[in-house]
């Protein structure tokens, strides 16, 4: 058999195999993003809320009420006037929300995800499509909170031991008490 035939053959081959293994990777995409149960929200209205902080939340991010998705994220802006970041979210038709509910930028574990958690209120009014809901909590971040932590435990730890805090030891041997005058080295 002719080399440049065999090699035309192997090369052919090879083509044939690499779009096979790219249609069958496709197919996998496909069905991954069929199942993986992260559906928008076909029909709802809008609501809005203000928060300091939106860290780690995304359009698409679930809008929840206990555990229940009832919404996604549809976008954030910052308000110019307050700085603070604004939140355009679609409810679901059929789900309607006390005035007073309060909201929250939750974290779904501690490896990430973060959605909004909804509070509902006990007021009788509802809000309205377009609405705000005004009372809300912003992301905590995991670092800050660990700081906090290891600070408190630190200043914890050296008020149980005295360590921190000015004569609640008595001097080394050979020191000077306190007040006492320190002697001088003279030549």
């Amino acid at each position: 058999m002719d080399p440049g035939k065999l090699m035309a053959r192997r090369n052919l081959a090879e083509v044939l195999t690499g779009l096979l293994v790219l249609v069958v990777a496709v197919g996998f995409l496909a069905y991954a993003i069929a199942h993986s149960g992260r559906t928008g929200v076909s029909s709802g209205y809008p609501l809005y809320a203000k928060f300091n902080n939106i860290a780690g939340l995304n359009t698409g991010s679930d809008v929840r009420l206990a555990g229940v998705k009832i919404g996604a994220v549809d976008g954030a802006v910052i308000d110019p006037k307050t700085y603070l970041a604004q939140v355009k979210m679609t409810i679901r038709n059929g789900v309607e929300l006390p005035k007073d509910s309060s909201i929250e930028v939750a974290s779904e574990s501690l490896l990430g995800g973060v959605y909004l958690a909804v509070q509902p209120g006990a007021d009788e009014a509802m809000l309205k499509p377009g609405g705000t809901i005004t009372i809300t909590q912003g992301s905590i971040s995991l670092q800050d909170l660990l700081g906090k932590f290891i600070f408190s435990a630190t200043n914890m730890v050296s008020a149980m031991t005295g360590s921190g805090s000015a004569g609640s030891k008595a001097p080394a041997e050979g020191a000077p008490a306190a007040g006492a005058p320190a002697a001088v080295a003279r030549p």
